[in-house]
């Protein structure tokens, strides 16, 4: 019988319906961030399914961890490894060092998504922006968010849930740690 992979949740099955996948076809920065958010229990279970390292050096690499070594180290290995295998080595190392700078760093990506807005009276609620950025799910999801502190316009975070984005405002907003989007509002 096959082995299932549990998917980003760590519980169920990978499954896009889901929505706890990795996608091949995932840019290498979206699948290094990916991989990097895996438990680092679940990232024996990924090397034991996917890596085609030696068991030997996955037990090495357990003995270090073992004696102190920082499993993000490993974790890393791994999503250049997977990357390298659906990509290429340069996209991996590009993946890398893109990941170091934006949350090592704090910087924001170099590409994003560029969206217009054009709000039919001029303005437009924090929370329809978000959403209509497609950064949140819901424009509930964009008050806990911001509740959370999650959620930023140009590196600052949004404290005002009421907050009101007038016509002419362009700004790069976020939610968590790997969404973006450049967003003008006409």
């Amino acid at each position: 019988m096959m082995p299932l992979l549990e998917g980003l949740d760590g519980v169920q099955k990978m499954s896009k319906s889901l929505g706890n996948y990795i996608g091949i076809t995932d840019s290498p920065s979206d699948m290094f961030g990916k991989i990097m958010s895996i438990s680092d229990v679940l990232m024996w279970r990924y090397y034991e399914l996917l890596s085609f390292k030696p068991l030997a050096e996955i037990e090495a690499y357990k003995a270090e961890i073992e004696q102190g070594k920082n499993p993000r180290d490993v974790k890393i290995d791994l999503a250049k490894e997977l990357i390298a295998r659906f990509h290429d080595e340069a996209s991996a190392e590009a993946a890398h060092q893109e990941f170091i700078n934006r949350f090592q760093k704090g910087a924001m990506p170099d590409e994003m998504p560029e969206l217009d807005i054009t709000p039919e009276d001029g303005e437009i609620a924090i929370a329809n922006l978000l959403k209509d950025a497609d950064l949140v799910a819901s424009t509930s999801d964009a008050y806990r968010m911001i509740k959370q502190g999650a959620a930023k316009i140009d590196g600052e975070k949004i404290t005002d849930r009421n907050l009101v984005v007038l016509r002419g405002s362009n700004a790069v907003y976020q939610v968590g740690k790997r969404k973006f989007a450049r967003v003008t509002v006409k």
